[in-house]
């Protein structure tokens, strides 16, 4: 019996491998198909030889695995190159064969060529990338649930790329206008640690060994040396610490909800969450009811998507009060969370039977107008960063100067 010496991806993505002796080829990828790994290359070897390469490959780490993931930038590029193979007439499984070979990530790869297989023995699409929900969310999933049961699937792929492209484009804002701050935050941070850790202890060193009088900033100052001097570790295990217990409160149900009431009624930063969040919540439910998905269940895939715990109980009340007949404006009016505009428009889309379009014509104001506020937010945020950072090595500047300046009229008057 031959044997070969083959590389392969798993499911997951992760390169592999191997030697294996099979009857020919066909039977070696019918059986490593059955082990869920899919063949990128083989070369028929001596049993010898196989055993040698075999041994070599076990010795070695594949690292590369740790720092591949499915990114959702990936996935949206990928969904617009599906619809339009598609859209071009070639088949579903064709089509996941031509974007295995597309995609650079191996994890990515895997995850497709795994898809491509199940849905060629005849497994639904939805069905098979819901084996994989990292990589696609629940709501790319029941989409693609709605556009294979409409037979609409090309539609509803070029509306989850478009979708998602717009919910990047929105991050990548936000990002970029927290970029500028934090970098500055961070460098006068710096700044500060250096100057009380190098150079205040042998400046108020020269100022003890004259016995002079200082004034309370310098001695405020000489005890925040003396601390961040001798009590680093002590700091940087707290700041540990309380990083931990936040993150520990927040993951539960009250600190959730008491943190994002909180953010809710922070000036500015209210406005652009709460922007975000209606933005995102008009967007997501005019493509899933374009999509052909019933509203409630397009209501509690939106509810999830939201990131903020008032906004999602207000959008599961209104579900409920749905349910037992009520119109979805006058179920979101009453919680009082989302403008007068939009619960507006969304009645107009109710009773002229447009709401999908209204939805849509209502997200595509909230991204403006969260660009917008973007803009005012990041106008509002630089300069008080300038601020409390310059006046934090100012107080430190002026803290050293002072005992100096004191020294030198006091030499003076002698």
């Amino acid at each position: 019996m031959p044997a070969y010496a083959y590389t392969g991806l798993t499911a997951k993505g992760k390169s592999i491998k191997g030697v294996a002796t099979a009857d020919n080829l066909t039977t070696l990828k019918a059986n490593l198909k059955r082990e869920g790994v899919f063949l990128t290359a083989v070369t028929e070897t001596t049993t010898a030889a196989a055993a040698a390469a075999g041994n070599a490959a076990s010795r070695e780490i594949d690292l590369s695995g740790l720092f591949d993931r499915v990114t959702p930038k990936a996935v949206a590029a990928t969904t617009r190159l599906l619809a339009t193979l598609l859209h071009a007439g070639v088949t579903l499984p064709e089509s996941l064969k031509a974007l295995t070979e597309q995609v650079e990530s191996p994890r990515f790869k895997g995850i497709l060529a795994d898809i491509a297989v199940r849905v060629n023995e005849g497994s639904s699409f939805a069905d098979s990338l819901a084996r994989y929900p990292k990589a696609f969310p629940p709501l790319y999933i029941n989409m693609v649930r709605a556009g294979e049961a409409s037979g609409a699937l090309e539609t509803v792929l070029y509306r989850l790329a478009e979708f998602m492209e717009k919910q990047l484009e929105i991050r990548g804002r936000v990002s970029k206008a927290l970029m500028y701050p934090i970098v500055l935050a961070i460098l006068g941070a710096v700044i500060v640690t250096v100057l009380m850790v190098g150079i205040v202890p042998k400046i108020t060193g020269m100022f003890e060994d004259m016995n002079a009088e200082l004034p309370w900033n310098t001695r405020l100052l000489v005890f925040l040396s003396n601390f961040i001097s001798g009590f680093w570790w002590l700091i940087l295990i707290g700041i540990g610490a309380g990083i931990w217990f936040f993150r520990r409160w927040r993951a539960t149900e009250a600190g959730r909800w008491l943190g994002d009431k909180i953010i809710l009624a922070v000036p500015v930063v209210q406005d652009l969450v709460r922007k975000i969040a209606i933005a995102r919540f008009a967007r997501t439910l005019s493509t899933l009811l374009a999509a052909g998905v019933q509203l409630l269940a397009a209501l509690e895939i939106v509810r999830n998507l939201l990131g903020n715990a008032v906004l999602e109980k207000v959008v599961s009340d209104a579900r409920d009060n749905i349910r037992e007949g009520e119109g979805i404006a006058v179920a979101l009016k009453r919680s009082g969370e989302f403008p007068p505009l939009v619960t507006h428009m969304i009645a107009v889309g109710e009773r002229s039977g447009q709401l999908e379009q209204m939805l849509q014509d209502l997200a595509d104001a909230y991204d403006r107008e969260t660009g917008n506020t973007i803009e005012r937010f990041t106008a509002l945020l630089e300069p008080l960063t300038i601020v409390l950072m310059g006046g934090a090595v100012g107080f430190v500047i002026y803290s050293i100067m002072r005992p100096i300046m004191m020294i030198t009229e006091m030499a003076g008057k002698t």
